[in-house]
């Protein structure tokens, strides 16, 4: 599959890219004719996305910016380690797509405030997408989309089963064991059975956090080790699909009746509507336990600028342009070459495609139960949870034991990262 905007909600929400620098990736698309002859150029570059006519859309937003000759990159590959190989060099990008900007890149000085970009704006940006581009106050990129994953249920298979549409991880786990069947299984959390995509929605469905608003690590709770526990139960009790022909970012085992529940992204919601018409639903993770709530993870990539841009100042002025102030290229790259939530709240609010039914509550799941990963969990923090994540459920290890040591090695990196700051 191509690489796109749902890899970046894979594997707990950050990118999982390999591979080094290619030093002739991507095709350089700049603009030489007389409408910008003679303009200071700026090069933008963004990661190669799936979704047909984007690659055709970016260069029509760069082709409309009158105030420079903006040279668009896509580059395929491993996008984001090929921009943190090129912030370190002369020949980077100036304005570029990010799955961050990571803390190292903000520590290192790689990339320029954008504070000043939002000063008006930012109020209506979501929330918890802008939360991981800022840090000590402030913002290092522009959110440009919203992605955010979903449980999908189908009617008629609840219906038939006389199962309700469940609210509760409690009712979740009673409902894939209700519904499966020597046909079909209860529920589809990926063929690894939940590790690689659920990340820390669960924790959030408990009312924890990876990383508290203060900076230290907000799962050394019992109740942590309580929620996922349960997901080793709905993989010991086998009402999860396994195996199936396309992973969980792909809506094919749903619409094909082999699962009664899946978790998806937002993006196959077209797809589900066209196999299924109005047969289906839509839920966050639903909550548990007393302090929990329902919960969706959101991502976004940002626009930055780069510290060794030629031109601060005009890469700053062009951001702004494109990601503030012309709000009808923000709602067109978010719903017309795929399907996404503008990371302004006023435009995903009053978009059509946006307004009714699965897709209305997807925005109103987004904007009231949306969490993003904290700036402050780092790689390797996300990856010592991941592991023990799929040890428990796959595996039927010890949730305390395994909680404690991802808590410790947390601690280690938020002590590591704050004496940068």
């Amino acid at each position: 599959m191509s690489m796109s905007r749902r890899r970046l909600l894979g594997a707990g929400g950050g990118l999982a890219l390999t591979g080094a620098l290619a030093s002739a990736c991507g095709s350089n698309t700049g603009r030489d004719g007389d409408d910008h002859a003679g303009q200071p150029v700026l090069e933008q570059w963004y990661h190669q996305y799936g979704e047909p006519g984007t690659e055709q859309a970016v260069k029509r937003y760069a082709d409309a910016y009158q105030k420079a000759n903006v040279q668009v990159q896509r580059r395929p590959g491993n996008y984001d380690q090929q921009t943190a190989a090129a912030l370190l060099t002369t020949s980077g990008p100036d304005v570029f797509e990010v799955n961050g900007p990571t803390l190292d890149q903000i520590q290192g000085g790689q990339v320029v405030d954008l504070t000043d970009l939002l000063r008006e704006a930012k109020d209506d940006f979501n929330p918890a997408v802008l939360a991981p581009k800022t840090h000590q106050g402030k913002i290092w990129a522009v959110p440009q989309v919203i992605d955010t994953q979903l449980l999908y249920y189908r009617k008629s298979m609840l219906d038939a089963a006389g199962v309700e549409p469940p609210r509760s991880l409690d009712a979740l786990i009673d409902a894939a064991k209700e519904l499966t069947t020597k046909d079909v299984k209860g529920l589809f959390l990926g063929n690894d059975g939940g590790p690689g995509v659920l990340g820390g929605t669960p924790l959030n469905a408990a009312g924890l956090t990876l990383v508290t608003e203060d900076g230290e690590v907000g799962f050394d709770d019992p109740a942590a080790a309580r929620t996922l526990g349960k997901l080793r139960q709905l993989y010991a009790e086998k009402s999860l699909l396994l195996g199936a022909p396309s992973d969980w970012s792909d809506p094919a085992a749903f619409t094909q009746g082999l699962t009664a529940m899946q978790w998806s992204g937002l993006w196959a919601l077209p797809q589900v509507k066209k196999a299924l018409g109005d047969d289906f639903g839509v839920l966050p993770f639903p909550k548990d336990g007393a302090h929990g709530a329902p919960a969706v993870p959101v991502g976004a990539y940002g626009s930055a600028v780069s510290a060794r841009a030629r031109d601060k100042a005009l890469a700053k002025a062009y951001v702004k342009w494109l990601w503030v102030e012309r709000t009808d290229y923000q709602e067109d790259f978010a719903l017309r070459y795929g399907f996404h939530i503008p990371a302004r709240i006023s435009l995903a609010t009053k978009a059509a495609k946006l307004r009714q039914g699965a897709a209305g509550e997807a925005v109103r799941y987004a904007t009231d139960h949306g969490h993003a990963e904290p700036l402050l969990w780092t790689s390797a923090s996300r990856t010592a949870y991941q592991d023990a994540l799929s040890r428990i459920i796959k595996g039927g290890a010890n949730p305390e034991s395994e909680l404690r040591s991802v808590v410790r090695k947390a601690e280690a990196e938020l002590r590591r990262v704050k004496k940068k700051s």
